[in-house]
C-alpha cells in the first residue's frame, strides 16, 4: 500500500510507520463486524486484551455498531463497568448486561411505511425486514441470510411497520449495496438516514438525524468527554459519521474507499488486529 499525502499511518512492520495521537485519548469507540471483529466472527485475544487494558487505566470504551442487541451478548466482557453499548446504527443505547434499551430513537411507523412504499414502487424486487428494540421481523419473500429468532414476525409490510421501529433493512436479491444506496439515496430524500454497513445486497434505514455519531456524542457528553479526546474506528459507509465526530478517526485498511478517503489514519485489516495495533501503540501496553 502507499501512502496518501495527509493520511497518517498506524501500520505494523512492514505496513510504514504510524503516526502517534497527541494524547492518550478519554474514549475509544469503535464498530465490530469488518473493523474489530474478525472475518470469522471471532475478537483475537490479543484485540481483547487491548480492550481492557485499555479500560484498566480508566480510558472508556464503546462499541458502536449497526448489530440488534440480541448481538451484543456474546460480547458483554468487552463492554466495561458502564455496561452500554450504542447499536442498530446509533438509534439504540443498549444496557447489555441488564438487556434493555437505555434510549431509543425510532422511526415513526407512519414515515416508515412511506418511505417502504416508496422504494418498492422504484425498485419492486426489494425485500423489507425490521428490527424493533426487542423483536426482528420479515416480510415472507424477505431472504435473510444470518439464523432468525425464535420470535421472528413474519408478516406484510403493513404489519411489520405498525410499530417505531430502529432499522427498516432493504434487500435487493442482487445488487451490490453500494448501488441499492445509490437508487434509494433520492427515493427516501430527507425523510429518514439511509446507509450500509457493507453487508451483501443491504440498505439500512434509520429515522431522520440518526446516526452512530449522534448517540455517541451523547454518550460522549453523559461521560464528561469531547470530541477531541475520542478516537473511533470503522470500516463501512454508516461508519462515516462517528468518524468525522471523533477527534481522531482511524479506518482499517480493508475499508470502504469513502472510509480510506477520509480517515486521518489506517491501520491494518480487522483480521490483521488493527484496532488492537493502535491500542497497543497509544497506551504502550
Amino acid at each position: 500500500m502507499t501512502v496518501r499525502e495527509g493520511k497518517g499511518r498506524c501500520l505494523p512492520s512492514g505496513y510504514g510507520r504510524g503516526v502517534p495521537h497527541r494524547r492518550t485519548p478519554r474514549l475509544v469507540a469503535t464498530d465490530l463486524d469488518g473493523t474489530l471483529v474478525r472475518s470469522d466472527g471471532s475478537i483475537a485475544p490479543r484485540t481483547k486484551r487491548a480492550v481492557l487494558a485499555v479500560q484498566d487505566v480508566g480510558t472508556v470504551f464503546v462499541m458502536v455498531t449497526a448489530r440488534p442487541p440480541r448481538w451484543l451478548h456474546d460480547l458483554s466482557d468487552l463492554v466495561g463497568a458502564h455496561g452500554i453499548a450504542i447499536v442498530a446504527n446509533g438509534a439504540i443505547l443498549y444496557d447489555v448486561g441488564a438487556r434493555r434499551p437505555i434510549r431509543t430513537s425510532l422511526i415513526d411507523p407512519a414515515v416508515a411505511l412511506e418511505v417502504a412504499q416508496a422504494i418498492r414502487a422504484e425498485i419492486p424486487e426489494v425485500e423489507f425486514a425490521i428490527e424493533r428494540p426487542d423483536r426482528y421481523g420479515q416480510e415472507p419473500r424477505y431472504v435473510n441470510r444470518w439464523p432468525t429468532p425464535d420470535d421472528t414476525l413474519v408478516a406484510e409490510l403493513e404489519i411489520l411497520l405498525a410499530e417505531p421501529t430502529a432499522k427498516l433493512l432493504v434487500r435487493h436479491p442482487s445488487w451490490h449495496s453500494d448501488e441499492l444506496l445509490a437508487k434509494i439515496s433520492p427515493v427516501v430524500g430527507g425523510r429518514v438516514a439511509a446507509s450500509h454497513s457493507g453487508g451483501h445486497s443491504l440498505v439500512e434505514i434509520s429515522a431522520d438525524g440518526v446516526s452512530k455519531a449522534t448517540m455517541l456524542a451523547d454518550f460522549a457528553a453523559e461521560q464528561g468527554i469531547a470530541a477531541d479526546e475520542t478516537i473511533a474506528f470503522g470500516d463501512s459507509l454508516n461508519d462515516l459519521p462517528m468518524l468525522a465526530w471523533a477527534g481522531t478517526s482511524y479506518g482499517v485498511a480493508n475499508a470502504h474507499a469513502e472510509v480510506l478517503a477520509v480517515v486521518d489514519e489506517v491501520c491494518p485489516t480487522n483480521d490483521e488486529d488493527g484496532v488492537a495495533t493502535v491500542l497497543e501503540q497509544l497506551f504502550d501496553l
